[in-house]
């Protein structure tokens, strides 16, 4: 006799089964991503302070170096300008010294005037924030790194491929609050740190 199960059905598929491939690599170079944030926020920040040479550069003359680009939106040019001061650096520890030291500063200063500046390579210089300045570059990286790998952690753990609502809606369902409330209190540390950290740079 044949015996006939009417319910099973060995080829259905379940839903969600197979999917989520491409999410799930996206979701992986996010996270690569951010960890790529992450170094770079060390290696600028606190590396880059603590193996630069912190000195005085004493003013000769300063100018502003104005630069015009042609508008996207408009037939209009912008204006930008920068401002560089020129002197002589000479190193804390006296161990350099340079007569033809260039600067960006913030400010134009006066011939003889002195900044508080690093050595941060054969000919490059910048002025010296302290370590609050480079913790707070660091902190630039480090927070902006916080909302690429919250997104490669929600993609890799339930598939979400930026594929719309409705396929956000089949992440949120696979993934649960508990994971939702993670990603987005990830990403919201991150926005507000982000913006904290520039204020801070901008202020010093």
């Amino acid at each position: 006799m044949t015996q006939v199960q009417g319910n099973t059905a060995p080829n259905a598929a379940t839903p969600g089964a197979g999917a989520g491939g491409p999410g799930r690599l996206i979701g992986v170079g996010l996270i690569l991503v951010g960890v790529v944030l992450l170094a770079l926020g060390a290696y600028l920040g606190p590396y880059s302070y603590a193996t630069s040479t912190p000195g005085k550069l004493t003013v000769e003359t300063c100018t502003v170096d104005y630069k015009y680009r042609s508008s996207t939106s408009s037939s209009s040019r912008k204006r930008t300008k920068t401002k560089w001061c020129y002197g002589i650096f000479t190193a804390t520890d006296g161990s350099t010294k340079d007569v033809n030291a260039e600067l960006k500063t913030d400010a134009l200063h006066q011939r003889g005037e002195v900044i508080e500046a690093l050595k941060t390579g054969d000919t490059s210089y910048q002025q010296d924030h302290g370590w609050v300045g480079a913790i707070a570059v660091g902190c630039v990286w480090w927070f902006g790194a916080l909302i690429p790998l919250a997104l490669g952690l929600f993609a890799t753990t339930t598939g979400f491929a930026f594929g719309g609502p409705s396929d956000f809606q089949r992440a949120r369902q696979a993934a649960g609050q508990g994971l939702v409330s993670t990603v987005y209190a990830l990403i919201a540390v991150g926005v507000v740190g982000f913006g904290i950290s520039l204020l801070v740079m901008f202020l010093l």
